[in-house]
């Protein structure tokens, strides 16, 4: 357990490096034309690839930071003890997959479930009628 704590913290340090280093980048850049370019074409073309940039950067940061808080939430459910088990359905995830993944919260099975169906999880019967016996 010691080694997935250091790699979750060794992966946290990494991706809150990396935000921190493209805080400033996402801000609002003023670019002004070429000199002597007087074509307004330029400055449309100029003004489409900073928007386009600053796109990219605020994509990329909202997908840092949700990999912080997944990663966050990781090291909490290792300290709770939670760690490995699936919040769909309480099995183990497989040690391959979180190797590959370590803030993983599912395993295969009910991530392939929730991506055709959607976030929306409907229960199989036999979900219904186990929590109906309870």
């Amino acid at each position: 357990m010691e080694t997935i704590r250091e790699r979750l913290e060794e992966d946290l340090r990494t991706a809150v490096g990396r935000l921190r280093t493209i805080g400033g980048a996402v801000a609002v850049e003023e670019s002004a034309g070429a000199i002597g370019d007087n074509s307004p074409y330029a400055d449309e073309v100029d003004e489409i690839l900073e928007n386009e940039r600053r796109e990219i950067g605020f994509a990329t940061r909202e997908l840092l930071v949700g990999r912080v808080n997944r990663l966050t939430a990781a090291l909490e459910r290792l300290k709770n003890g939670d760690y490995g088990t699936c919040v769909e359905c309480e099995e183990l995830i497989s040690p391959a997959r979180l190797q590959a993944l370590p803030e993983v919260t599912t395993c295969v099975r009910c991530q392939d479930r929730i991506e055709r169906l959607g976030r929306q999880f409907v229960p199989s019967e036999d979900e219904l009628e186990t929590a109906d016996d309870d």
